[in-house]
């Protein structure tokens, strides 16, 4: 049932052939929905066409914000500074006020600072979080003080994907700059003797609908067809400049797992397709948004496991085990980094990022962003975005989204391990017999958080039909797993894995969004069931109160959403074995 991931498949990995792919990336700009960007789609196309892919390649509308020139002018002189994708324009003469010191920019940092009709000066890179809270403050802009000497291209909207007609009004409101350490220290240092210390800030951003374009790759197993479910493997191809790390490693990664994989077709056991996005680095995900919702019935029908690879290759990034997957995908994630790295998984949940578009239709998803910087290393500011947590890695490199992402920056033999992860991740989806999707795990992962939540509302709210549905997802799917080591025909097969979708259909909707399912949730990070935020906020606020009872309202609606997703997800392993059990009888 457990497919073996053919060694002699794993040796083919070509690491001079994925270096060529490396080579012609490095030509070209790619940012979405530029005219370069169509030529290095163009070779991925051709490249994927001789493998016997089936190609398509799409081109939509989307909104996407390209940063131009940006500058500071301080009474002192001129600094250097970037500005960011859906940070506001300045006027041409540039916006000019006081400073107000936020520190990290977190609400403790705010709370009590009047920013209004001021610029803000924040540590770390520029994000969606502390640009909404700027903006809801009322402050003018943002100056951002990078960790170091560079400066990192960033998308700060908060709105994943193209923004609607309702959260049009939810894009950043603000001027936004970043620039380099020692600048920063220096503005500290002259509004320190100075309270009234004033800057300008000039900036210049070209927000505005574009044709983007997506490429499309499927190839059906040897006996499918137009109509079978598949593996869904994808990365993104817009770059800030010529990205040849971020993403050019990782797209050919995707080359090549699809070109070794497809010598042995018959083999696998569903179809396989791989999709080159555009619009994750100057849209917020538009093109993964814009594709689930304009093929939300096929994927929702035919999509079984989101593979999404981001970075690989990077020279320098030996760390593997702080990449993520869904809970009921950790054994692979543990078997595959293990057997081809010899690094332990550490379990780290799914991040609201990188083209997860996919979590309102029920599609589990694995990996993300894959190798890193060890720690202690000269961390760079990916470690703050995607970091938290007990980390062995410290970031993808220094010059991730700088204009030093190049060739130099990749290394052969990191690229082939990387490669290799993801190869045997994509084997083991396309040619078990039975998905590996372990639900009895995410039960367990589910119970933890739902006793922790407990713990700190005791006697506050009742959650006991909660926790019993948990545990009894996870009794029922340990029985479940245990039946399908007896399966012997492909009619069980078929049942056993119709049973672990339909249970992916109810409960991953419920692990990653608060949304329905047929919208999109904030480009922000997001607890473990994220719809039980009331439950968790209730340990913060004494009983009987106001506050109190309207927490208990949504507390109520959060609590009979995941009770009923636990219900259905229960029923469905419970009438999938009663099945496998007269079959066998």
């Amino acid at each position: 049932m457990k497919a073996i991931v053919p060694q002699d498949l794993l040796n083919s990995i070509n690491g001079p052939l994925m270096w060529e792919h490396l080579v012609e990336f490095s030509k070209w700009r790619k940012e979405s929905g530029i005219d370069e960007e169509l030529k290095s789609l163009a070779y991925i196309q051709a490249q994927m066409n001789s493998y016997g892919f089936k190609t398509d390649l799409i081109l939509h509308d989307a909104y996407i914000s390209l940063p131009q020139k940006a500058r500071i002018v301080t009474p002192d002189g001129e600094h250097r500074c970037i500005t960011h994708s859906f940070s506001q324009s300045s006027p041409a003469e540039g916006i000019t006020a006081g400073l107000v010191d936020v520190g990290s920019g977190s609400a403790a940092e705010f709370a009590g600072k009047d920013v209004r009709g001021k610029i803000v000066i924040v540590d770390g890179v520029a994000g969606a979080v502390v640009s909404q809270r700027a903006t809801e403050a009322g402050a003018l802009g943002q100056l951002h003080v990078s960790p170091h000497e560079h400066t990192h291209e960033m998308c700060i909207s908060p709105v994943w994907g193209s923004p609607t007609e309702q959260t049009v009004g939810n894009l950043p409101q603000t001027v936004v700059v970043s620039t380099p350490l020692e600048n920063g220290t220096a503005i500290r240092a002259k509004l320190a003797e100075n309270p009234d210390y004033q800057v300008t800030l000039h900036a210049d951003v070209d927000t505005r609908w574009r044709k983007t374009p997506i490429l499309v790759a499927d190839l059906p197993s040897a006996t499918g067809d137009d109509e079978e479910p598949f593996v869904f493997f994808t990365g993104h191809h817009d770059t800030w400049y010529y990205g040849v790390m971020d993403n050019g490693g990782a797209n050919a990664t995707m080359m090549e797992v699809g070109r070794v994989a497809a010598e042995r077709r018959d083999l696998w056991q569903r179809g396989l397709r791989i999709v080159f996005w555009s619009g994750h680095s100057q849209g917020r995900y538009s093109g993964s948004t814009w594709y689930a919702e304009e093929h939300w019935e096929e994927l929702e029908k035919r999509a079984l496991v989101h593979v999404n690879v981001d970075s690989t290759g990077g020279k320098g990034n030996i760390i593997v085990t702080d990449t993520t997957a869904a809970a009921e995908l950790r054994a692979l994630a543990v078997e595959s980094i293990w057997d081809q790295a010899q690094q332990e998984f550490s379990n780290r949940r799914m991040a609201r990022a990188g083209d997860q578009s996919f979590w309102g239709i029920g599609v589990s998803a694995i990996y993300g962003n894959m190798s890193e910087q060890p720690a202690g290393a000269d961390a760079n500011a990916s470690a703050a975005v995607f970091g938290g947590g007990n980390r062995k890695g410290a970031g993808t490199g220094w010059w991730w989204h700088t204009p030093d992402d190049l060739l130099d920056k990749m290394d052969e033999e990191i690229l082939v391990r990387d490669t290799k992860i993801y190869f045997h991740t994509v084997w083991r989806l396309l040619a078990d017999k039975v998905l590996p999707l372990d639900w009895a795990e995410h039960g367990r992962y589910l119970s933890e958080e739902l006793n922790a939540i407990q713990a700190g509302i005791v006697g506050k709210f009742d959650m006991s039909v909660l926790i019993e549905r948990a545990n009894r997802l996870t009794e029922v799917a340990k029985a479940f797993n245990a039946r399908l080591a007896t399966l012997s025909d492909a009619a069980g097969y078929a049942s056993a894995n119709a049973a672990l979708i339909g249970v992916s259909r109810q409960l991953v909707i419920l692990d990653y969004s608060e949304a329905d399912r047929f919208e999109q949730d904030a480009a922000i990070m997001t607890p473990i069931y994220p719809s039980l935020r009331p439950l968790r906020e209730m340990a913060q606020v004494e009983a009987g109160t106001d506050a109190f009872k309207f927490l208990t309202v949504g507390a109520s609606r959060a609590r009979n959403r995941v009770a009923w997703g636990l219900k259905q997800a229960i029923e469905i392993l419970e009438q999938a074995s009663a099945e496998l059990d007269s079959k066998q009888n």
